[in-house]
């Protein structure tokens, strides 16, 4: 009997009850065992149910219920006088619809005992699916069989796959045993949690173990022929958990290596687990053999993971650090990390021992803006060891080696709507400058605020006017100043010197149209200071000196100012586009913006006092000093001063005609973005009232990829012969009208290859390192290497386009440029202070080819600043890269080979050589 159904069909599995042949409930039981029982890595459902409607044949209607299948006892009723029969109690197989299909034909021989579904074979059940060319199904043997096609030319086709759930596993051929319930699966390959299986005969123990014969084990993604795999000669897999082998080795391309072990274990899981991190092995001269980056790393949650690092060295030196991650979608997100060396040179006794402990602190949270509009709490941590980035085995990060400063800020800010609005934050701030070792902290820092209030505003309507526009508001800064160094950081004695204070402004201001083009405002400041910290000053006649004495208790002192401003803006349009003449500059346009301010400083003499004291020469002179001078916010001014301020604003346009012929409006370009002129005339000065011209200015050329900033102060006073400053003008001292005592320009420029196509692909993963630590957003100091386990990171992007594996007809690089140089001219030195040239750039050779260099030239010094060369081979599932520092005190190099992917990224090779030891 044939059972044939439409191609390309999906058709419940049903019998016709031929009175009560047995031998299809057996065809069918045995094929519901089949599509149940051919999973790989899911339990067999305990419960089935199939649906077997209603038949006729002849006059007799016969009704074959499910419970008379699966019940100890069924009824079969008939329409006749029949008695009822009962079946034996069988096991449930379905609990859901079974569908099949196939493109050629389904049949069933009788003779045989098979059945048969040809081309494009198909079974589906719940979220199982098998699909093949030919699945044969033999009840006598409990044997089922799926393979492939061969066409006429002997090419096989439609190899079988079998998917349930997120498993693909895809062999030539499969031979399943429907009553024990095992497989034999040829040639099979599987992915398992990044890792590719590849094996030539595979037998299925049961729904969770395999066991495989010469298996290959590989992270390539060219599945056909891996450039690398692991030969596992016996193996046992659990799908998604692990795989256990004996005897195994590396094979590169087919080629044996001697990389191997009697036994290995590779975690499959697509789940953050907790595991080892096994460690690298080293040497270093100065410390003997080593152990770095070994630990645990720990899955805490889904939110927040930890990996716990050590080093060891066998003079006696050690390390650790701690390494975490958090996150919450939509609410907030950071990492935290803790580094700590205790370093050794050398071995006690001789000369040159020496012994230091070093630490860093990070931790960089930010919260969504999402999460709270109205509140914000945000974190950017960066403290520890002044010497840390130039003493540390375990990291070289180049922007921090070179950058004298560590900065860290942790703030909460919290807005109160509402007319007028408050808005307060507590902020703690810390600086450091690693070579002074000097260290500032705020512990805390309050600041409060109540947004401007318009007393004299309308209900209605806008506000204009001198009373219209008059507005107040308040402003509270609160702070606990802390200075230390090194030496006396995380200890009780750093609190001994801080110094706490209060500042409460209430600055009122108004502004309005005078003669419709001149713009007028008027502002006054009252300040109040309260003050935990004062001095008294006095002369001691014994000891002959004047001794000062540190008072604590309540203080404070009361100041004001006013000042004022007129500003306009004028416009100027320079034509140069002629009739009849088409010039590629069409107009210059020039915005000048002049402002003229007065601004009046009281003197506040009552909070200063007076001493005798007795010179050198016996003479008795009075001194004059504040017991605020040395508060948090300084002593109040005490001297009078009546200024008049001048500056001038400029920034020019032009307009000129598009390279494109299909566009009607010229392009506009930027000349000058600003320059920028000002000085100061004091009035009630003596001497001196003219303070230095400053002039400052900048401008982009290229589109934006090139900045110019340059900048002088040109003083109008002369200087005598011990180069003081004196009241009288430089012209009348025979010299010019100014006097230039300094000059700075800066220069940077950006360009690549990506540039002309509008591609920018930065090494977003270094610049993150490197602004973390506090480092420069660009490479031109070198880009930081850090020796951890974790920074190779995830397999490489491919690249959008590879004409070659082996040449690059493109040949992508970019290059950056920053040049400074500065004059100084202070005491007639007339010289270049500085004048330095940093540049780096990257060339792919070829697809995975980069060569890089990021160094610098002192002209002032003549010679070469700190210079990097790097060199990277991406071998696809593997990368090499070479870093080296050819001179400086940090002269080392550094060889790393290892796999990309994290599942193998043990299997590396790391080799480096340490700067050498300075004396």
């Amino acid at each position: 009997m044939t059972f044939q159904k439409p191609s390309h069909t999906f058709t419940k599995i049903h019998l016709k009850a031929l009175h009560t042949n047995s031998f299809h409930i057996l065809f069918f039981l045995s094929f519901t065992v089949f599509v149940n029982t051919l999973g790989f890595a899911q339990d067999i459902p305990k419960t089935q149910t199939p649906i077997l409607p209603k038949t006729e044949k002849d006059s007799m209607r016969v009704t074959i219920d499910v419970d008379s299948l699966l019940k100890p006892t069924a009824n079969l009723k008939e329409t006749d006088s029949i008695v009822q029969d009962t079946l034996p109690k069988k096991k449930e197989f379905l609990t859901d619809v079974v569908n099949y299909k196939a493109l050629g034909y389904v049949t069933l021989n009788q003779k045989l005992k098979q059945t048969t579904l040809y081309d494009q074979a198909e079974v589906n059940y719940q979220d199982m699916a098998i699909k093949s060319g030919i699945i044969v199904i033999d009840h006598n043997k409990n044997l089922v069989y799926a393979g492939r096609l061969k066409d006429s030319a002997g090419v096989y086709s439609q190899a079988p796959t079998f998917k349930q759930g997120a498993n693909l596993v895809e062999p030539d051929s499969i031979i399943f045993n429907t009553e024990t319930k095992k497989a034999l699966i040829f040639n099979s390959r599987t992915e398992q949690s990044g890792g590719y299986i590849i094996a030539d005969i595979t037998k299925k123990e049961n729904d969770s173990v395999y066991f495989i014969n010469r298996g290959k084990f590989t992270t390539s993604e060219n599945e056909e022929d891996p450039e690398f795999y692991f030969l596992m000669r016996k193996a046992k897999i659990v799908p998604n958990k692990k795989v256990v082998t004996g005897l195994t080795n590396m094979y590169i391309y087919n080629v044996p290596t001697p990389i191997g072990l009697p036994f290995a274990y590779f975690p499959l899981t697509k789940k953050q687990t907790s595991g080892i991190l096994f460690p690298s092995f080293g040497q270093d001269s100065r410390r003997g053999y080593n152990l770095q980056n070994g630990g645990y790393y720990f899955a805490i949650s889904d939110y927040v993971d930890l990996a716990a690092y050590a080093d060891y060295y066998t003079n006696g030196s050690y390390g650790f650090r701690t390494e975490s991650s958090y996150a919450i979608r939509y609410k907030f997100r950071g990492n935290f990390g803790f580094r700590y060396e205790n370093l050794i040179n050398s071995e006690r006794g001789f000369p040159d021992y020496s012994k230091s402990s070093i630490y860093n602190l990070r931790w960089s949270h930010s919260q969504d803006s999402k999460a709270n509009p109205s509140s914000r709490f945000s974190a950017s941590v960066n403290l520890g060891s002044s010497k840390y980035y130039q003493e540390s085995v375990n990291q070289i990060n180049a922007s921090n080696f070179l950058n004298n400063t560590l900065s860290s800020s942790v703030s909460y800010a919290k807005s109160f709507t509402g007319e007028p609005q408050v808005n307060m934050s507590v902020t703690a701030t810390h600086s450091q400058n690693t070579r002074t070792q000097q260290i500032d902290m705020t512990l805390p820092t309050f600041q409060g605020s109540v947004s401007r209030v318009f007393p004299f505003a309308p209900k209605v309507g806008t506000k204009k006017g001198l009373i219209d526009n008059i507005n107040f508001q308040y402003n509270i800064n609160a702070q606990n100043r802390i200075s230390t160094n090194d030496s006396l950081f995380f200890k009780k004695e750093m609190f001994d010197d801080a110094r706490i204070g209060l500042q409460q402004t209430i600055p009122l201001s108004t502004n309005f149209k005078v003669f419709k083009y001149f713009s007028v405002s008027a502002n006054t400041n009252f300040e109040e200071n309260w003050t935990l910290n004062t001095v008294r000053k006095y002369y001691d006649q014994e000891a002959n000196e004047v001794l000062t004495e540190d008072l604590s208790g309540f203080d404070s002192f009361r100041t004001y100012n006013f000042s004022t401003s007129v500003g306009t803006t004028v416009y100027g349009m320079f034509n140069l586009d002629k009739k009849g003449k088409d010039t590629k500059i069409k107009a210059i346009r020039h915005i000048m913006r002049p402002s003229i301010s007065y601004n009046i400083n009281p003197s506040f003499d009552e909070y200063y006092d007076s001493f005798d004291y007795i010179t050198a020469n016996g003479d008795i002179t009075r001194a004059e000093y504040s017991r605020f001078e040395e508060s948090l916010y300084g002593a109040p001014n005490k001297s009078f001063s009546s200024s008049l301020g001048l500056s001038l604003g400029n920034n020019i346009e032009a307009k000129v005609r598009d390279r494109d012929s299909t566009k009607t409006e010229p392009k506009k370009i930027i000349l000058l973005n600003n320059l920028n002129f000002s000085t100061s005339y004091n009035f009630a000065g003596d001497s001196l009232q003219w303070s230095p011209v400053r002039v400052s200015g900048g401008t982009q050329f290229f589109d934006n990829k090139m900045s110019v900033n340059f900048g002088m102060t040109l003083d109008p006073y002369a200087l005598d012969n011990n180069n003081r400053r004196v009241d009288q003008y430089n012209i009348t001292n025979g010299g010019s009208l100014f006097r230039m005592t300094s000059a700075s320009m800066n220069l940077s420029y950006s360009l690549s290859s990506t540039s002309f196509s509008g591609k920018e692909e930065p090494d977003q993963r270094a610049i993150d390192e490197s602004i973390r630590s506090g480092g420069r957003a660009d490479d031109l100091f070198g880009k930081p290497q850090d020796f951890s386990d974790d920074r190779l990171g995830d397999e490489m992007d491919e690249k959008d386009e590879v004409a070659s594996e082996f040449y690059n007809f493109s040949i992508p690089w970019s290059l950056r440029i920053a040049y400074a140089v500065n004059y100084s001219n202070n005491t007639r030195q007339n010289e270049i202070s500085s004048n330095s040239l940093m540049f780096s750039g990257d060339v792919d050779l070829s697809p995975r080819w980069t060569v890089g260099v990021s160094s610098g030239y002192d002209f002032k010094n003549q010679g070469f600043t700190y210079t990097q060369l790097r060199f990277e081979r991406d071998l696809m599932s593997w990368r090499m890269n070479f870093s080296w520092i050819p001179f400086s005190e940090r002269s080392s190099w550094n060889f790393f080979i290892g796999i990309k992917s994290s599942l193998l990224k043990d299997i590396k090779y790391d080799k480096r050589r340490e700067p050498d030891q300075r004396l």
